[in-house]
């Protein structure tokens, strides 16, 4: 060996001690595919990733030993680097090595992983064609017919003590779910979340289900099971805040600027009440990066929605700040939606914007379907839960029956329990009515009665896992809903059931309630009775009356105002005995409306019985 090749030896043996195998080949060309982050073709994967601050990308896996400057990425001049990997496979590993400009190496996970081992672990090769649908005729509910069950997969069915619930167990329910008639399921935000156990909204991985659920496929199982059963399925997403945990983009290329680099806001824009991540709603590849991850929802896994999580902190930087950038990333992805798909429903969580969260973008609104609905949830708890009748308000219930947003009954969702209304310090309504004795005959009747004023006033209904059968005490990710209580209480699971099935107008007897219309015509605060009229276009199947007691009192033969003469049959009397031993069973029976104006309307009729703490609903 000459002197020079001696000493080049030593120079690569020494190189090899101090850094380990390289590889000195050039990087691949940039790939033909397009797209983001890892995705599979005939033979192998193509890589694309964001890293403007980075001088090389290199990426690891299964495939190459996890040899850290294998396999170097090409710059495509546009701060993304790419690269189609051959032997890169679906299943296997991998994460992303970046040398950044100040000569650090950094060990990444690909911020858009399609499936990771966990919140911790490497990103997975994920192929979305693996899975193959069977639903393929299901039409998504149309919105004044939707009737949502809020649903948390760690806990809707799961064995206590165990691990969490998953997508699997999950299934099992459906049938019972089908039969209940709820036709949407929301189910909390299932992207992956650091451990296993939470309520999902920390997301560390949008684009990847939570792995303690089970796989991508388990989801899209889920999915298509639901739709195989009739019922839509809703996913909620975060984009208000990240983590702040297991982030794979904090400081992802090396500058963190302060705070989060290249993702986040580095200023005071920065901060949520959740942690200072929020996402850089200005930055177009960061904008592209929620906007994508709203549509592989709604294309990739089929879903039939969206439910926007917490939306005053996309569109505010305090809950009051207008943040420009953020109004303008929800009309875009709005706008997205409308283009290829505006039968699927999304939902804003906001409670502050009023009309213009639900307003159409081009008259300046955020363009989402509906909203949740303080309005009318607050006042309805409060009448529920004040501890005697006379702190039950019977014009605020009133307002809250009647209110909409831009005039249209299905802006608004309502309801009396979410996992907001029933966590953070609140209780399950009949817990809250009576501490420690939710199955108690107030909480019972109030309960109940809060799910007939649900059911039937204008706005697109929703009620959380378990509240069909009294689930008591208050939402825990660690406490799984007791099944048990729907056999106990099986009368209470008909009650809802029943009021489900009117809802829908499966006898075509009740279409009023799908429409727009109410007139909450009898308000009387002094005994706590209040009657409206819900309609479509009016007439025969179509007027409905609602008649609702919210005193501990029995009246007979109240007499209320009719929109029609002739005879008006009762549907439903929620103090039917049926429902439970504790109820008085009261007989209601239908009743003749004569001529006569009453409460503003030109027929009149009794209502024979009106039990204490009861809904009836006739119709013709």
């Amino acid at each position: 060996m000459t002197k020079p090749q001696y000493l080049l030896a030593s120079f690569a043996g020494l190189f090899f001690i101090m850094f380990g195998t390289l590889s000195f080949g050039s990087p691949l060309v940039a790939s033909k595919y397009s797209g983001m982050g890892a995705i599979p073709y005939s033979g192998g994967t193509m890589f694309r990733v964001w890293a403007p601050n980075a001088n090389k990308v290199y990426v690891m896996g299964d495939w190459n030993n996890w040899n850290q400057t294998g396999t170097e990425l090409k710059r495509e001049g546009n701060d993304n680097f790419s690269g189609d990997v051959s032997g890169a496979t679906t299943g296997q590993r991998y994460k992303f090595v970046i040398r950044s400009k100040d000569g650090d190496t950094l060990i990444r996970n690909d911020p858009r992983a399609a499936r990771v081992e966990n919140s911790a672990g490497a990103g997975i090769i994920h192929d979305p064609a693996q899975y193959h649908w069977q639903s393929k005729s299901f039409a998504t509910p149309g919105f004044n017919s939707q009737v949502i069950y809020e649903m948390h997969v760690g806990t809707f069915h799961a064995t206590r003590g165990a691990g969490p619930g998953t997508w699997k167990s999950a299934m099992q329910k459906l049938d019972y779910l089908a039969e209940l008639g709820v036709n949407v399921l929301q189910v909390m935000p299932p992207a992956e979340f650091p451990g296993d156990f939470s309520w999902g909204y920390n997301p560390s991985y949008p684009f990847a289900p939570e792995s303690a659920y089970g796989t991508p496929e388990d989801t899209k199982a889920f999915v298509d099971a639901a739709h195989a059963h009739g019922m839509g399925v809703i996913f909620d997403v975060v984009y208000n805040h990240q983590g702040p945990s297991d982030l794979p983009d904090w400081c992802f290329d090396g500058p963190c600027y302060g705070n989060g680099g290249i993702y986040f806001y580095t200023d005071n824009r920065a901060a949520t009440p959740w942690g200072s991540t929020r996402l850089d709603y200005g930055r177009a590849e960061v904008r592209s990066y929620i906007r994508d991850n709203a549509l592989m929802w709604l294309n990739e896994y089929h879903l039939d929605g969206l439910r926007f999580d917490g939306t005053k902190f996309m569109r505010t930087l305090d809950g009051t700040t207008d943040l420009a950038e953020g109004w303008g990333l929800m009309r875009w992805i709005s706008d997205e939606v409308k283009k290829s798909q505006p039968w699927k429903i999304l939902i804003a969580e906001d409670f502050g914007a009023g009309d213009v969260i639900t307003r159409m973008t081009s008259a300046g609104g955020a363009g989402f379907d509906t909203q949740w609905s303080g309005e009318f949830m607050h006042p309805i708890r409060d009448a529920l839960i004040a501890a005697n009748d006379s702190g039950r308000d019977m014009n605020q219930v009133a307002y809250s029956i009647s209110q909409k947003f831009n005039g249209q009954a299905t802006q608004r969702v309502i309801y009396t329990e979410s996992h907001d209304e029933v966590a953070n310090g609140q209780s399950r309504v009949p817990e809250a009515i009576w501490p420690g004795n939710a199955q108690s005959y107030p909480s019972q009747k109030r309960s109940t009665l809060g799910a007939a004023i649900t059911m039937t006033s204008p706005g697109i209904p929703m009620i959380f896992e378990g509240q069909e059968f009294l689930e008591d005490g208050w939402f825990d990710d660690k406490d799984p809903v007791d099944w048990s209580k729907s056999t106990q209480h099986s009368g209470i699971t008909a009650l809802y059931r029943d009021l489900i099935h009117l809802r829908r107008n499966w006898y075509n007897n009740t279409r009023g309630l799908l429409g727009d219309n109410v007139n909450v015509f009898h308000v009387n605060d002094q005994k706590k009775v209040l009657a409206y009229h819900r309609f479509d276009q009016g007439g025969p199947g179509d007027d409905v009356i609602i008649v609702a007691n919210f005193s501990s009192n029995t009246y007979q033969n109240y007499r209320i105002g009719l929109p029609r003469g002739g005879l008006w049959h009762v549907r439903f009397n929620s103090d039917f005995a049926g429902y439970s031993n504790l109820f008085s069973g009261t007989n209601t029976f239908d009743t003749n409306a004569g001529a006569g104006a009453y409460d503003g309307l030109s027929f009149n009729g009794v209502v024979t019985t009106l039990g204490p703490y009861s809904a009836v609903i006739y119709s013709q």
